[in-house]
């Protein structure tokens, strides 16, 4: 017989059974790296995996449970955008709206002193029209005037008003005003390019 088998047949009970034991664990051991840790982390992996998967067709589920909801918000928002470009004319139109502009102070009872049409400011898809205005005439007048620009269709502000000269006549309170009436136009598509190619040469 081996001595070293021989050995372990000569061994007290309980120090067999702990070299089995340890025989065991050291096997157990050598099995669980070996062999089990590899496959666990490969299925931990695989669970990662399926947990991201799981999340995005739950994401995908809730986008389609909802899309009658943004269609209706995109068709809202398109609603608003047509209103809005309503309200801002082109280049043709510019013309017509100033002269809605002048034909709104006479009827308010002004006389133009001024209306000096400026160089436009070009925005990144649309371009400031500024005008100065200087007018005169009753003090109710120039209030009807601001109003009656605020109702027209397309945008114009009103700024930079100052009022001088101011004196009675027959009963009446007649003023001067100088301001600055502006107004906005969509840029077309050739001049938003120009514009982007300003930009990059600064």
């Amino acid at each position: 017989m081996h001595p070293q088998v021989e050995k372990l047949v000569n061994l007290p009970l309980k120090q067999k059974i702990a070299a089995v034991v340890l025989g065991m664990l050291a096997i157990g051991a050598g099995f669980y790296f070996g062999l089990e840790k590899k496959k666990l982390d490969e299925l931990n992996s695989l669970q990662g995996k399926l947990d991201k998967v799981q999340s995005d067709v739950n994401e995908t589920r809730r986008l389609a449970n909802n899309l009658p909801k943004f269609k209706a918000e995109y068709e809202g928002l398109k609603k608003d955008l047509d209103n809005a470009l309503t309200e801002l004319p082109n280049s043709k139109e510019i013309p017509s709206l100033l002269t809605s502009i002048t034909s709104a102070g006479k009827s308010s009872g002004l006389d133009f002193l001024l209306f000096r049409p400026k160089s436009e400011v070009l925005k990144d898809f649309y371009a400031e029209v500024p005008v100065d205005i200087s007018v005169s005439g009753p003090y109710l007048g120039i209030a009807n005037f601001f109003v009656a620009v605020g109702k027209l269709p397309r945008i114009v502000n009103i700024s930079n008003v100052a009022f001088t000269d101011i004196k009675n006549d027959k009963g009446r309170t007649l003023v001067k005003v100088n301001c600055q009436a502006t107004t906005f136009r969509f840029l077309e598509k050739s001049e938003i390019k120009d514009t982007k190619d300003d930009k990059k040469k600064k």
